[in-house]
């Protein structure tokens, strides 16, 4: 690209025509002081204090919003330049309070900084300053808008970034404060980036606040635990505490970004709930013990049940959010022991086609930063903004650069950028609505479609928006279809996978499955499998899925990182299950009723920031870090607990220092060499029961146990009750009232909830969130009854 040549300060520099003297002068690392402008954000030029002087221009101009010319003489440091900003400087400081001391932004605070070079040490205003009234923005977010000074960083972010206009400038001149106008907590899962965006005090960590001076904290690099983006972290820790979260700029991964669920999950370490000790139960009463003791007796139980048994009584599950080595490590001490009941598929219900699955759950390995670039996407069973926010702002990029976007959904989320065409329908109908879109593909491109598709075809269901789908995808040059939470749990998952692979066949579209978990392609990789051990080597005798595991119940459980009644799409299998067996083993972080009902021998887990590990994001990319700090009580690291009963059990190879040993020793074992079973002349299932159906999804906090037990994002707005939602429709037709407690009748299994309605839920469908006790119940995706209580 022709680049034109300036000069700032006397330095002369090569930038792109349209930049800014305030970008060029980054890039060359030559300092302006700013308040307003970000350049993740458009340019307001509001705060005037990066005014410089240029050349054969008579006044000041504002560096962020004065384009490069060629030739331009740009003057940072000149007369004219310092005498402008510390004029403004002057200005910004007459109403702003001395609150410095006390103020949370103390230390790192930009105002404080640029106001030690630009500021004066005695001002000349004697009039009395002004004061706002804060408003309450709820649990996440703090305000002292007296502190304000108008920068709106957060106005802009709200509106660019988040989709959420949620604040405004409201009144004019000495007046003018920012504020939600009608009074509300903010609501957006990405809303608490306006405290690292805001340059004063104005906005800090509700949290965090009066806790901690910046100075005293250490800072750790770190990676998010919680979806499959592994946004990059900064751990702020004091005296072995974690006191706050922020981002870690990765213009690959997440920008400069985090979601609030990454932010404030860190609460939950301190839970009253962390099992801060090994516990065995004798006697049907709870005893802590030793480390030695816990272990001796875990090896005792399951050393019982392989001389009396089989290894095939043994069944291990692992959290998806484990780390590669711990992944790896479960399922070499569980196979050495000769078991293959291994698997990590918490949330899956469909198994039908993972002899045929790739190394990993990924199926295009797109960059995250590619998705901004597509012209099409297609957004497939997926609440996008709950389960990968930071995937959403891509999609919110896309669209503000012209890119189409479809939704086939069971409920109509309310998503924070456009949707040109829209179907909203039954999980039992979208197996129909893409047999139709890739049957209009076929004719299309002119090409051939299997004849097993012809079975699934219902061409008068949304006829116009599938043609509209169809020939985006046909014609985008670049087009991406996300497969979401909705597809992962089901029921003809596989049948899904099947009819997407027609579609990339047909087309150059690209398919992404977007994992609920933050390692899942980590699980893979190492082998946490059933099917295959690690890097893909397929197994002869294939052990039981998470579900046979349940429907045939095993002598022993291990469970790693999992609180089973919210963790499990078949929980209620699981927990019957647990009923029937000898030995319940818990790795786990936290306690809760079901496992001081159900287990026998619970272990004190560390959590992510006491762990040293490694994630694989969903494009792929190897993510490791290190502890943050030691592990509270005597909790302890997976890899360690895991490594030392199997060499408790006298297996050979574990003789780790380190995760980095683990890690090399995965990455030196060859891939797979991976031949898929032919599955294209059989005939799908039926998949149009009738009745209500279920629909079944884990709400944004209630993702995983850390995120569960963080206080804070447990009173956010966006976090949900057991409730079940049904359309007015629907509610009328069953003659019930809003917020009625009704009876759910599934599979002789039966519960008690209050109904609402929704108007977002097909008149087919009932809404009934997963993740909670009182769901634990109920099967994913199934037909449910609903019932008066009598």
């Amino acid at each position: 690209m022709t680049t034109i040549e300036i000069e700032i300060d006397g330095k002369k520099l090569n930038a792109e025509p349209g930049s800014m003297i305030i970008e060029a002068a980054d890039e060359a690392g030559i300092p302006i002081p700013r308040f307003c402008y970000h350049k993740k954000l458009s340019v307001a030029a509001n705060c005037r204090m990066c005014l410089v002087d240029v050349e054969k221009v008579g006044k000041p101009l504002p560096a962020c919003a004065t384009p490069i010319t060629a030739g331009m003489k740009v003057f940072t440091k000149s007369q004219k330049a310092r005498e402008a900003q510390k004029a403004v400087m002057e200005f910004l400081l007459i109403n702003h309070p001395l609150d410095c001391p006390i103020c949370d932004q103390g230390g790192e605070c930009e105002l404080q900084d640029i106001s030690l070079e630009y500021g004066k040490d005695v001002s000349r205003f004697t009039e009395g300053k002004r004061s706002v009234v804060d408003e309450d923005f709820g649990p996440l977010v703090a305000t002292e808008m007296t502190r304000c000074i108008q920068c709106t960083r957060c106005v802009r972010f709200g509106d660019e970034i988040a989709g959420m206009r949620e604040l405004g400038t409201l009144g004019r001149g000495e007046h003018l404060w920012i504020g939600t106008y009608l009074k509300h907590s903010l609501s957006s899962e990405i809303a608490a980036n306006i405290i690292d965006l805001c340059p004063v005090g104005a906005l800090t960590s509700k949290p965090f606040r009066f806790t901690a001076r910046a100075w005293e904290l250490t800072q750790h690099r770190s990676v998010s635990p919680h979806d499959c983006v592994g946004s990059n972290l900064f751990v702020h820790t004091r005296r072995g505490e974690v006191m706050r979260v922020i981002p870690r700029e990765n213009e690959e991964i997440n920008e400069t970004w985090i979601s609030d669920r990454d932010r404030f999950s860190y609460l939950g370490i301190r839970s009253p709930e962390r099992l801060l000790a090994p516990k065995i139960k004798i006697e049907g009463q709870w005893r802590e013990v030793s480390w030695e003791e816990a272990l001796d007796h875990t090896v005792e139980k399951l050393n019982d049940i392989l001389k009396k048994q089989d290894a095939s009584e043994l069944a291990a599950l692992i959290s998806p959010n484990a780390t590669l080595e711990e992944c790896y490590l479960l399922q070499k001490w569980i196979r050495g022991l000769g078991c293959n009941n291994i698997d990590h598929r918490l949330h899956q219900t469909d198994f039908s086609d993972q002899a045929s699955h790739p190394l990993l759950p990924i199926f295009s390995h797109l960059k995250i930063s590619d998705i901004e670039n597509q012209n099409t996407i297609l957004i497939l069973g997926s609440n996008l903004q709950h389960e990968q926010p930071l995937l959403a702002t891509r999609v919110r990029k896309a669209v503000s650069q012209n890119s189409t976007v479809f939704c086939i959904n069971p409920i109509d989320y309310p998503f924070t950028f456009k949707i040109n065409k829209k179907i909203i329908t039954s999980p039992r109908n979208i197996l129909s609505t893409l047999a139709n879109i890739a049957s209009v593909v076929s004719n299309i491109k002119n090409k051939p479609c299997p004849a097993w598709i012809s079975s699934l075809l219902n061409k008068k269901e949304h006829f116009d928006i599938v043609n509209t789908i169809a020939e985006n995808l046909t014609q985008a040059e670049n087009a991406l279809i996300l497969l979401g939470e909705h597809i992962e749990n089901h029921p003809q998952r596989a049948l899904v996978h099947r009819l997407l692979n027609v579609l990339s066949e047909l087309t150059s579209l690209k398919v992404e499955q977007l994992t609920f978990s933050a390692n899942a392609a980590g699980a893979w990789l190492a082998g946490a499998l059933p099917h295959r051990k690690e890097k893909g080597e397929i197994i002869s005798n294939p052990g039981m899925t998470i579900k046979d595991m349940f429907v045939h119940p095993r002598k022993a459980y291990f469970l790693f990182g999992i609180e089973p009644e919210k963790d499990l799409a078949y929980a209620a299998l699981a927990l019957e299950a647990f009923s029937h067996t000898d030995t319940v083993i818990a790795c786990t972080s936290f306690t809760s009723p079901t496992l001081l009902e159900k287990a026998d021998i619970l272990l004190p887990l560390s959590t992510f920031t006491e762990t040293a590990g490694t994630y694989i994001n969903i494009e792929g990319t190897y993510q490791s870090f290190t502890g943050c700090h030691a592990p509270l009580g005597e909790a302890r690291p997976g890899w360690k607990i895991l490594q030392a009963l199997a060499n408790l059990f006298k297996l050979e190879n574990f003789d780790y220092l380190s995760t980095e040993d683990i890690q090399n020793e995965i990455k030196a074992l060859p891939d797979a060499d991976l031949t898929f079973p032919s599955t294209q002349n059989s005939m799908p299932q039926e998949t149009t029961p009738q009745g209500i159906t279920r629909i079944t999804a884990w709400p944004i906090y209630q993702a995983d146990p850390l995120v569960r037990h963080a206080e804070a994002l447990q009173k956010t707005p966006l976090n949900e009750t057991p409730k079940i939602h049904i359309s007015s429709h629907l509610i009328k037709k069953l003659n019930f009232k809003n917020n009625e407690i009704i009876e759910i009748n599934q599979n002789l299994k039966k519960i008690k909830l209050p109904v609402c309605v929704n108007e977002t839920i097909p008149d087919d469908c009932a809404y009934i969130p997963a993740g909670f006790e009182e769901t634990a119940a109920l099967d994913p995706v199934e037909i449910v009854i609903l019932e008066k209580i009598q």
